[in-house]
């Protein structure tokens, strides 16, 4: 018998933990984690599942075509060859521009954080690019928008990434790494052993909460408030880096009280510079005008220690006198509405947790932090992004060694192709004219958008919809339209691994091999700076089943069918990865030599606002965001309750959470997994459940005023009594056990992102009557 060990990474989440593979005659047997890698010191038992998932009976091996109608039923799939399945998707693409004009057309990926469709992430948006479509459904609002773009509103950038190695306190908010990125939390254990101390703030006492040095619980969809309310307490207590708020901030500028704005040089005198803002200098007791961004951190002429953060003033401008306050004064205004005790009330969270939370980041710097899809998943996630990012702004630890820190990455070439998007085009996206400052600008689209142009024609009709990846109909909350318009679409072509609910509306299904079966190349790992210099080709640990292939090689067909070869070099995959290689000074063949990969040597620096600035329309780090003013939304911080309806007769609140052993709809196929987890699980507080006579493991219904779902009782006491915790991305069981999601109107969404409110939701609880 011959046996290989293939060493890379799973791709089955964006942890990308390090692996090594058994392979025994051509057969994939076993991965385990590969200790010497940047991130494999630990490994999910999803990866350690690969075995089931590529050898499963159920997976799609070959092109599957329709020949029955959409009424529901079985979609009598026929087998036909990659030719005839290129050509038809080519067909059909080209008679939807010809009909609606490239808007016509739209694509659809899987999120790249919680499946392996990163390998041709960036490939499937430059074929969307390319043939000018304005709308690509990604779900990033419910994903990494809040931690990879929103905070542009205030840091110019992402959040970045906690320095754990030479951080003191690290705060994860909403963010349960022992489930969604395993080698963040094998990073912040090492940290805490270091010395470091942890705060995680969770509804939920799951993963790294039981070990934390404290644990708080907040109400779901609060989590503003406490962030309010936590600087607060700082900022009464002087507890907050004055020298970098002043200097690296927008605190120090003046906003009119007659309209809100902030002044600018053009204010104070005829010809004065509109790029210009202005403060108050304390040494001259005057407004002067300060510049966009202080070169090099100094030489701006004004010395940050005399600016005013607080304060009433009133400045002569060319058109009179007019009364201002710093922007700090305003937030900080914002901060003293959220006293401990109002906290309390509106979070469940006791005034002596928040003292002790305050005196924790106060005391144990540098503070990092990090925060996903626990605080994203609401109605009001912007602004509790918006509260958490000034909050971690008092500490000034952005970008400074143990805070959060933007390390230097390989240098890739970028291939997905947003420079190529036109204006007009990108004017064209659904969504854009009501969220511009959110997913649409980036031509992210919402299902519920597309749902509209499909079966409504508004504002524009949609007849070809092009997906790799994305079990939409239990990804997304219940969505109106849904199955009208999956019904109504002229063409509608998924690439995936398994019929999914979703796969059964298709017209075409192509098969996808799995991470296992295919190369793919990570370059950065994330998690510090050693982690982010390394650069790794995955190898295909064996070949593909049937005739599945990589989506990669199906964008690259698809380009060559659709005459676009010539932005897909040639049509040639190979000379495509030479090219996203090239600027980082690496080749195809060094990296297949070196399958462990190859570490760059990078250096991060730090503090780069010092000679950049921040990428903000000010070039400062903004508590007040002009973007979010003229959008019609509030510049500062606040917290804003979760929208939902009126709902007499559903007292609790339900909410959601990832498992260990399964990633959004996926994994409840497999064997070794399913017999960890066999039912779809409910979590209950013990006096929640005894009220209505619900013992642990008892089949329960969940209502709430849109649908009903079944799950077995989990009793947990650490929960809050009025919160219950759902699954959702069942779809083993005929009556929808376990799709939490539907139980959610769609229509209730984020302003500024589109995020649903997928984690705070008015339900009730009652004894299955039939289980």
């Amino acid at each position: 018998m011959s046996t290989e060990r293939p060493r890379g990474y799973c791709a089955l989440c964006i942890s990308r933990c390090g692996c090594v593979g058994t392979v025994e005659d051509g057969v994939l047997t076993r991965v385990d984690p590969d200790p010497s890698h940047p991130t494999g010191q630990a490994l999910c038992v999803k990866a350690r599942a690969a075995p089931e998932a590529v050898y499963h009976p159920e997976r799609i091996l070959h092109p599957l075509r329709r020949t029955r109608p959409k009424d529901g039923g079985d979609p009598g799939w026929q087998a036909i060859t990659w030719d005839e399945a290129l050509d038809l998707i080519a067909d059909r693409a080209r008679a939807a521009r010809a009909r609606h004009g490239p808007r016509g057309l739209a694509f659809g990926v899987a999120t790249p954080s919680g499946t392996a469709v990163a390998d041709s992430f960036a490939w499937i948006h430059r074929l969307a690019h390319a043939c000018k479509s304005p709308n690509l459904v990604f779900a990033t609002e419910n994903c990494n928008w809040h931690k990879d773009f929103s905070p542009a509103l205030t840091f110019g950038a992402g959040i970045g990434m906690p320095d754990y190695d030479n951080t003191g306190c690290i705060l994860l908010w909403g963010f349960n790494p022992a489930t969604s990125w395993l080698a963040q939390a094998t990073a912040a254990r090492e940290a805490k052993k270091r010395g470091a101390k942890l705060i995680v703030i969770d509804p939920r006492r799951a993963g790294l909460a039981a070990s934390a040095d404290l644990w708080l619980r907040p109400r779901p969809g609060s989590d503003g408030a406490l962030a309010m309310g936590l600087a607060n307490l700082l900022l009464e207590t002087g507890r907050f880096d004055r020298e970098f708020v002043a200097a690296w901030s927008d605190a120090p500028f003046l906003v009119s009280e007659r309209d809100g704005r902030a002044l600018t040089g053009a204010d104070l005198e005829q010809g004065g510079d509109p790029e210009s803002f202005v403060v108050w200098d304390e040494t001259k007791d005057a407004a002067v005008a300060a510049p966009q961004r202080p070169p090099n951190g100094a030489g701006d002429g004004l010395d940050a220690t005399r600016l005013a953060l607080r304060g009433n003033y009133r400045v002569m401008t060319v058109r009179g006198p007019v009364a201002c306050r710093p922007v700090f004064e305003l937030y900080a205004e914002r901060c003293r509405a959220w006293p401990a005790a109002r906290v309390a009330e509106v979070t469940g969270v006791p005034a002596e947790q928040l003292a002790a939370a305050a005196d924790l980041i106060a005391g144990h710097g540098p503070l990092s932090f990090f925060t996903w899809t626990g605080t994203c998943q609401h109605t009001n996630a912007t602004q509790t992004g918006r509260a958490i990012a000034t909050l971690y702004a008092l500490s000034g630890c952005l970008d400074a060694p143990g805070g959060n820190v933007w390390f230097a990455r390989p240098p890739l070439a970028d291939v997905a192709g947003f420079d190529q998007v036109a204006p007009g085009e990108r004017a064209l996206t659904l969504g854009l004219a009501e969220r511009p400052l959110g997913p649409p600008g980036k031509g992210w689209i919402t299902t519920r958008d597309l749902f509209r142009a499909i079966a409504r024609g508004e504002p524009y009709p949609v007849s070809c919809f092009i997906s790799f990846g994305s079990n939409f109909l239990l990804s997304k909350p219940d969505t109106r339209l849904a199955e009208e318009a999956l019904r109504q679409l002229d063409f509608f072509v998924l690439a995936e691994l398994f019929e999914t609910p979703s796969a059964r509306h298709a017209d075409l299904l192509l098969p996808v091999c799995s991470a296992w079966e295919r190369e793919g190349l990570q370059a950065g790992f994330q998690v510090g700076g050693a982690a982010e210099a390394h650069v790794q080709l995955r190898p295909a640990f064996v070949p593909p089943r049937g005739e599945s292939r990589s989506d990669t090689w199906i964008v690259f067909e698809l380009a060559k069918r659709l005459d676009l070869a010539d932005a897909f070099f040639g049509g040639d995959p190979e000379a495509g990865l030479a090219h996203v290689l090239a600027p980082a000074g690496l080749s195809v063949a060094a990296l297949r030599a070196e399958r462990r990969g190859i570490s760059l040597a990078l250096e991060t620096r730090y503090r780069k606002y010092r000679r950049d600035g921040f990428a903000t329309p000010s070039g400062r780090l903004e508590f007040f965001s002009a973007r979010l003013r003229a959008a019609g939304q509030d510049p500062l911080p606040d917290f804003v309750a979760p929208a939902a309806p009126r709902a007499p007769g559903f007292p609790l609140t339900l909410t959601t959470a990832k498992w260990p052993q399964y990633c959004h709809s996926q994994q409840r196929n497999l064997p070794s997994l399913r017999r960890r987890m066999p039912d779809p699980l409910v979590e209950i507080h013990p006096e929640t459940a005894a009220a209505r006579g619900i013992r642990d493991g008892d089949w329960v219904t969940v209502s709430t005023a849109l649908a009903s779902m079944r799950a077995r009782a989990r009793l947990d006491r650490h929960l809050a009594p009025e919160v219950v915790c759902a699954q959702y991305g069942w779809w083993q069981f005929p009556d929808g056990a376990g799709d939490a999601n539907r139980l959610i109107d769609g229509e209730y969404f984020d302003p500024v992102a589109g995020s649903n409110s997928l984690r705070c939701w008015p339900c009730e609880l009652s004894p299955a009557r039939d289980a």
